[in-house]
């Protein structure tokens, strides 16, 4: 009978086919959701310096001089700050507006439909990605990479939960599955690390081997196994059975704020956006902090020694000197490669979180005390780092304590992440499901979320550019967050059974 209601399961209890091919689809989507994330803080310093090259010459034609064109467009420099704020910002509006109609036509089309065109965008949008040739081009790949990702979210949890009516069952795979988030970014960052460390051996892209064009470019794998697996993969049971005895009511935004809804949609959408802001308020500006021009010690020291090494390499093997250009490009690929070192130690973090909470999750009956183990002890940890990473700049030998911080920082944080998605589900009915999650994730989330972002870059913008005065915003940011978080938690819903089928 179980097997029936759910799909997921087979008679003896045990995961059916079906079961394994969703979770491994879903898990895959929720991955790759994060590496296509995370892409950004990593790759946005060479990036913008790299695109931004027609805008310098530009200027220089104009008559300004080289040094007060290229301060421009430095990190923190007027320009380089306005288009960091863009791509953080604009992508995720575009994500959480159209994520918001994705969720809609989740409800409408079927889970499975959607979830596969939404896999599909994001990983062929961020291969277009690296072949940008000007900051609006990869602005908007960006765009279609955050549609995807929001769109993809919201589909997968809407059809694992339908797939497994026990609780437990369900718990373990929302759980479970979305574990594979954290593993996303640390295949993210071990990819830029790979691209960095082998960029000159890779097939040049617009004439050049830069590491960042290949860290896009690489989002494209998730497609490889959906193009191989989709044939297989099956409708959730619970909308296809209502779909087809015509029970299924139409999905509407408006109810959402209707009175038996309200409170849950306002809710949900504010304390998502809280958790997410600690994330780009402060933690996604780390290599921000640690790998600009005045960045962390110990990493400039990498970026000196990386030019040194290939100077010495060059004059043993009796060639020409090397140019500037190729000279900055070293130095820029291995702080790259040392500060993915750093954001590893962050993503290990999350993992543990996810693990945590999908573990408690089945050991905790209340969700708001579910949350509270992550949400508070956040509120404190977050800011109190950020905080002490901004005097610890120009110490080599802090480090290894920061790489311990970010662990933490990470742990705390994503695991509220995870919340999300096993709270989500259980709080709107079947044929609200994707939309009120989309509403929540993505108008939440992504947009009032990421706004920290915005912020953080806004508040610390300083020519030049001033890593320790953008760790002191992100501890503000975050924990101005963190706090709106912690008061609203009191009043949010404990899920209610009769909406969850």
């Amino acid at each position: 009978m179980r097997g029936k209601q759910g799909g997921g399961v087979a008679a003896d209890g045990r995961l059916s086919f079906t079961g394994w091919l969703v979770c491994a689809i879903a898990a895959i989507g929720f991955a790759f959701d994060i590496y296509e994330l995370l892409m950004l803080p990593l790759i946005i310093k060479p990036a913008i310096q790299e695109l931004s090259k027609p805008e310098v010459a530009g200027l220089v034609a104009g008559g300004m001089s080289q040094a007060d064109a290229t301060a421009l467009w430095v990190p923190g420099g007027r320009n380089y700050v306005g288009w960091a704020r863009t791509l953080f910002f604009v992508p995720a509006i575009a994500g959480g507006v159209f994520g918001l109609l994705g969720g809609y036509l989740t409800d409408l089309l079927g889970r499975r439909r959607v979830l596969t065109f939404s896999i599909l965008l994001y990983a062929f949008a961020a291969l277009a990605a690296g072949f940008a040739t000007s900051l609006p081009q990869l602005l908007f790949c960006r765009c279609l990479v955050f549609i995807g990702v929001c769109v993809e979210f919201v589909a997968a949890v809407a059809w694992l939960a339908e797939l497994f009516p026990d609780r437990d069952e369900r718990e373990r795979a929302l759980g479970w599955t979305q574990a594979f988030s954290s593993l996303g970014g640390l295949l993210v960052g071990t990819a830029n690390i790979l691209a960095a460390r082998f960029a000159d051996i890779l097939p040049a892209i617009h004439g050049g081997h830069d590491a960042w064009r290949y860290t896009l470019i690489s989002g494209v794998i998730p497609a490889l196994p959906l193009i191989l697996i989709r044939p297989f993969l099956p409708e959730s049971p619970v909308w296809a059975e209502k779909k087809a005895a015509g029970t299924l009511k139409r999905p509407s935004i408006r109810e959402l704020f209707s009175p038996a809804l309200v409170r849950t949609t306002v809710l949900t959408t504010l304390v998502f956006a809280a958790s997410y802001g600690i994330a780009f308020g402060a933690i996604q500006q780390l290599p921000q902090i640690l790998g600009g021009p005045k960045g962390h010690a110990a990493i400039l020291q990498t970026a000196k020694a990386a030019q040194a090494e290939a100077v010495a390499a060059a004059e043993q093997a009796g060639k020409p000197a090397l140019p500037a250009g190729k000279l900055k490009s070293i130095a820029g690929n291995a702080t790259d490669e040392a500060v993915a070192g750093v954001t590893i130690f962050q993503e290990v973090g999350g993992l543990v979180g996810r693990v945590l909470l999908a573990w408690a999750a089945l050991r905790v009956l209340s969700r708001r005390a579910l949350l509270r183990i992550f949400q508070i002890p956040a509120l404190v940890v977050v800011p109190a780092l950020f905080w002490w990473i901004s005097t610890q700049l120009a110490h080599a030998d802090s480090l290894p304590w920061i790489k311990a911080g970010i662990f933490v920082a990470g742990l705390l944080t994503v695991a509220q992440f995870s919340f999300w998605g096993n709270y989500i589900p259980h709080v709107f009915p079947t044929h609200l499901r994707g939309t009120g999650e989309s509403f929540a994730a993505n108008i939440g989330g992504r947009v009032l979320g990421t706004a920290a972002a915005w912020l953080t870059l806004t508040f610390s913008a300083a020519t030049p550019p001033d890593p320790v005065r953008i760790a002191v915003v992100g501890a503000i940011v975050a924990g101005l967050y963190a706090l709106v978080g912690v008061i609203l938690t009191q009043w949010l819903p404990e899920p209610d059974a009769s909406l969850e089928h």
